[in-house]
């Protein structure tokens, strides 16, 4: 039967049983007559839950903040697609999506996560024509302003610069228009990199490491400005008013000398 399903009504046993609904049954969230298979077809028509439905104004999930997810949600370029047919369930996969960000010790395995969770719409035009009527476009080309765009893509998520920061809520729902986008590299490199109020914000209070500044982010990758090291910065301004003086004292001495010849 299975193989004359459309491959996207299959649900991967594996990948539901790492989920975050991995303890959900079928029923929890569907009708009974689910328990029927083949699933009677007039099921395909039966009313989705969406996150708020079980995850709002629930004391056990308070500190998730998921009403203020909502909120941030509805004020995002996503939202504006609803007419067309997206849902929650276009980038949190009820049967697949893990929160990775939280409970990751490989970084680099949840930026790669995060990211194809993007690129599933916006690198996959047949997906992405779904939604919006605009033109294909070149994910490459339209990062082109991006210096080594590899080692962008590897070590940020796209919502890193596309999305408004939030302090109160884990990663931020509300996904700017293009016009929006970071595009400034001192947004992130730099002493108060933005980097540290989303990539870093959940790894860890720990702001310096051995006199870098933002020292967290050494645990994974070096990023220029944003890891400064304090004592360098303090032998580089001895060192500079150390030449200054030794420059200052030279000078004196071939003022006072030509002085005294004269």
């Amino acid at each position: 039967v299975k193989e004359m399903m459309f491959s996207e009504r299959v649900i991967d046993r594996k990948k539901f049983y790492e989920s975050n609904h991995k303890s959900f049954s079928c029923t929890d969230c569907h009708s009974g007559e689910y328990i029927q298979f083949p699933h009677p077809g007039e099921l395909r028509m039966e009313q989705m839950y969406n996150c708020i439905d079980c995850h709002g104004n629930d004391e056990k999930f308070a500190q998730f903040h998921f009403e203020e997810i909502e909120a941030s949600y509805q004020l995002s370029t996503h939202f504006k697609l609803e007419e067309e047919g997206f849902t929650c369930w276009d980038c949190h996969g009820p049967h697949d999506y893990k929160i990775s960000i939280r409970n990751s010790t490989n970084l680099k395995e949840t930026i790669l996560y995060d990211n194809n969770i993007c690129l599933r719409c916006h690198s996959n035009f047949d997906q992405f024509q779904l939604l919006s009527e605009r033109e294909e476009i070149s994910i490459l080309q339209k990062h082109d302003l991006l210096p080594n765009q590899g080692s962008h893509f590897k070590n940020v998520r796209c919502i890193e610069c596309h999305s408004e920061i939030n302090d109160t809520i884990l990663v931020s729902h509300l996904i700017n228009p293009v016009g929006k986008a970071v595009r400034r590299c001192n947004e992130c490199h730099s002493q108060n990199s933005m980097l540290m109020s989303t990539l870093y914000k959940f790894q860890s209070k720990e702001q310096r490491k051995d006199g870098f500044f933002n020292g967290i982010v050494l645990n994974q990758s070096y990023v220029i400005g944003a890891n400064r090291n304090e004592y360098l910065n303090v032998l580089s301004i001895l060192i500079f008013a150390a030449v200054t003086v030794i420059i200052c004292v030279h000078i004196y001495f071939r003022i006072t000398g030509k002085t005294k010849k004269n």
